[in-house]
């Protein structure tokens, strides 16, 4: 009888498997860089967010065992009874610096940045007007909210604006929320012009930023480019792409920072990140003030790639980062090329439904500062062979 509970699963992954949407989930047997050992195999890496390349750098590996040394494994404690350390508070001032707004708070993940942050400026008797691609951790933060979600279309302030005159006076106050960078993309948002309609209407802002820290505004993110300093309301970050480490980040003004340590649930019901990880964030952030040199050469390795895959061929969508889709379609044609890199020595996973929309399955190369030209190259050269034999560019490309 307990067998018969679980036949929907049983099921449910069956047909995963036979529309070629099951994802293998590879293993990793060395640290993030520009070359690991997956599954047993040298691959050149284009998978991980590393951007920087921080995740394996000597001075934040070297920050990481300094501070176990020195403060243990873990605190013991969520950070409201006993997991306060001295180095959250240190790393949350900085943070708060870097990102020139007014507060800071540290939490677990960019997932837990968007889980605590929504819910605690808006609720059932609210709206939240969202991009149509945000990010699932946003969606999710929306849900637990209870307010009204309203989508308006993808990086289209004329929408956006649309919708808020459409809804905005049935409602208490509104919250416009949006990614900074749309990680499947690579795309930017509009972050100006969506101000400008949060702004006519006296919405509060939000900006998830996960994927322009250490990417965009020299490093500081998407509301450094755009100028926005003191403009958004809320920016939400994360210390697991671009600083290397791991961690989210809840910046902008005082009061609401106050709030959330007051009554953001990620905060409050989970234990402190670790000593390790918060000194290893802290000397990533020394690392990007210090220098825009690790971002230089990122945004360099991003143009050579991008430049010689459309020469190649390849439809790379509307990238205006080191996000770089290589569209295929399908799921089954994008996991059969993801196959084929794999053989050749490439580690670069197909992305497919629900992840992107049907159809628009795709591989997803991450460009970072850790690959050489050579890196580069070698990929490019994996990328036409697997390109010509799958049919995906001509044989007569060069």
């Amino acid at each position: 009888m307990a067998e018969d509970k679980l036949a929907f699963l049983r099921e449910e992954m069956a047909n995963l498997q036979e529309s070629k949407l099951f994802i293998h989930i590879r293993t990793i047997e060395s640290p993030a860089d520009a070359w690991m050992v997956v599954d047993g195999k040298k691959v050149l890496n284009f998978c991980t967010n590393n951007y920087l390349g921080l995740a394996n750098h000597p001075k934040i590996k070297e920050a990481a065992r300094k501070a176990i040394s020195e403060w243990g494994v873990g605190p013991a404690a969520v950070r409201t009874i006993a997991g306060t350390q001295s180095l959250h508070l240190q790393l949350e001032q900085r943070l708060a610096v870097f990102k020139e707004g007014e507060d800071a708070l540290y939490v677990q993940s960019g997932l837990c940045a968007n889980l605590a942050a929504i819910p605690c400026l808006v609720g059932k008797d609210d709206v939240i007007f969202s991009d149509r691609l945000n990010h699932a951790s946003i969606i999710d933060g929306c849900r637990l909210a209870r307010a009204k979600i309203i989508v308006y279309e993808h990086c289209d302030p004329a929408d956006c604006e649309r919708v808020v005159r459409e809804h905005i006076g049935d409602y208490r106050r509104g919250l416009l929320v949006t990614d900074g960078v749309f990680s499947m993309d690579g795309d930017v948002a509009p972050l100006d012009k969506l101000y400008e309609v949060a702004e006519r209407h006296g919405l509060m802002t939000m900006v998830d930023d996960a994927h322009g820290e250490g990417v965009l505004g020299k490093g500081r993110g998407i509301v450094h480019h755009f100028g926005l300093h003191g403009g958004f309301d809320v920016e939400i970050g994360t210390l697991s792409k671009a600083f290397g480490a791991v961690g989210g980040v809840i910046a902008g003004k005082k009061v609401i920072i106050e709030t959330m340590r007051q009554r953001a649930r990620p905060f409050l019901f989970s234990s402190a990140v670790t000593p390790a990880d918060t000194a290893a964030c802290l000397a990533a952030v020394d690392l990007l003030e210090a220098s825009t040199e690790l971002v230089d050469k990122l945004w360099q390795n991003t143009g050579y790639f991008k430049g010689e895959m459309k020469k190649l061929g390849f439809d790379t969508g509307h990238s205006e980062t080191p996000i770089v889709p290589v569209m295929l379609g399908e799921a089954p044609l994008a996991k059969q090329f993801s196959a084929r890199l794999f053989e050749e020595g490439v580690f670069a996973m197909a992305i497919g439904f629900p992840t992107v929309p049907r159809g628009q399955a795709r591989i997803r190369v991450m460009n970072t500062a850790a690959h050489t030209r050579d890196d580069l190259d070698k990929g490019l050269e994996v990328f036409e062979k697997v390109g010509k034999e799958l049919g995906v560019i001509s044989t007569d490309s060069t």
